[in-house]
C-alpha cells in the first residue's frame, strides 16, 4: 500500500502492517479534478465528524460521504487516502478505494461507490481484490451502490442541522427530558417552545444520535422519537 501522511511524506507498507496506519487522517492520493462536460460531479463536503471538508468525486460518493457522517460508529473517515497494489496475470494492478473510515472499535472500513449496474470486469477484479486485503488485515470492506432513497432523504434532511451552532444546550437538556418517554415529534417540541426555534435544535439532536427515529419511513410531526440511553 501507500498513503500519504496528514504532513506530506509518502510512505509505502506491506499490506501485514497496514492495520497500524491512521488512514483516516492520511491526504487523499488522487486528486478531484473538474472540467467542462464532465459526467461525475465532484466537490466537497464538511465533514461534522471531522470539523473540515472532504474531497469526492461524485455524488454517490457524497451520499455516502454523508452516510459515514451520520454513522454514530464512525469515529474519523478520509477520501482515497491509499493506494492498493496488486498483480494480475502477470500484470501490476491498483486501486484507490473511494474512503476509508474508523469504527469505535478501533477496525477499518473500506467503501468502494459505484452503482451495481456500472460494475465493469476491471472494476469487479479491483473491488474483489480490496475485499481479500480488507478480509487478511481484518477490515470491513463495502460495496455501497445507491443508498435506500427515504433512508437519504431523511439523512440529507439532518444534515442540514449537522453543524454544533444548531445545538442550544439549555432547548438541547429539555428535548432530552421530554423525549426520555417516546412521543410523536411534533407533541415533544411543542412541550418545549416555539417550533421555529425548538426544531433545529432536535434535527441536531437527531443527528448527533442523541435522539432517535425510524428513519426508514419519512420524518415528519407523528415520527415516534425517544432519546437515546447512554452508559
Amino acid at each position: 500500500m501507500a498513503y500519504t501522511d496528514r504532513d506530506g511524506g509518502e510512505h509505502r507498507v506491506d499490506l501485514c502492517d497496514a492495520a497500524a496506519v491512521p488512514f483516516e487522517g492520511c491526504r487523499p492520493v488522487r486528486s478531484f479534478p473538474s472540467w467542462k462536460g464532465q459526467r461525475n460531479y465532484p466537490g466537497l463536503w464538511w465533514a461534522a465528524t471531522l470539523g473540515r471538508h472532504v474531497g469526492y468525486e461524485s455524488w454517490l460518493e457524497r451520499d455516502h460521504a454523508m452516510l459515514l457522517d451520520f454513522d454514530q460508529q464512525v469515529t474519523a473517515f478520509a477520501s482515497q487516502p491509499m493506494w492498493l497494489f496488486w498483480t494480475s496475470g502477470g500484470r501490476r494492478r491498483s486501486h484507490a478505494p473511494d474512503w476509508f473510515a474508523r469504527k469505535a472499535d478501533g477496525t477499518g472500513l473500506v467503501v468502494d461507490c459505484r452503482p451495481l449496474n456500472r460494475i465493469r470486469p476491471r472494476d469487479a477484479e479491483a473491488f474483489a481484490a480490496t475485499e481479500r486485503a480488507c478480509r487478511a488485515i481484518g477490515w470491513e470492506f463495502r460495496l455501497a451502490g445507491a443508498p435506500d432513497g427515504v433512508l437519504l432523504a431523511n439523512v440529507r434532511w439532518l444534515a442540514g442541522y449537522r453543524h454544533p451552532r444548531h445545538l442550544v444546550g439549555a432547548v438541547a437538556d429539555r428535548l432530552l427530558g421530554v423525549f426520555g418517554r417516546e412521543r410523536a415529534l411534533r407533541d415533544g417540541v411543542e412541550r418545549v417552545g416555539d417550533p421555529i426555534a425548538i426544531l433545529p435544535v432536535l434535527f441536531h439532536l437527531l443527528w448527533s444520535g442523541r435522539l432517535a427515529a425510524d428513519l426508514s419511513v419519512l420524518l415528519g410531526e407523528y415520527t415516534m422519537v425517544r432519546r437515546v440511553e447512554t452508559a
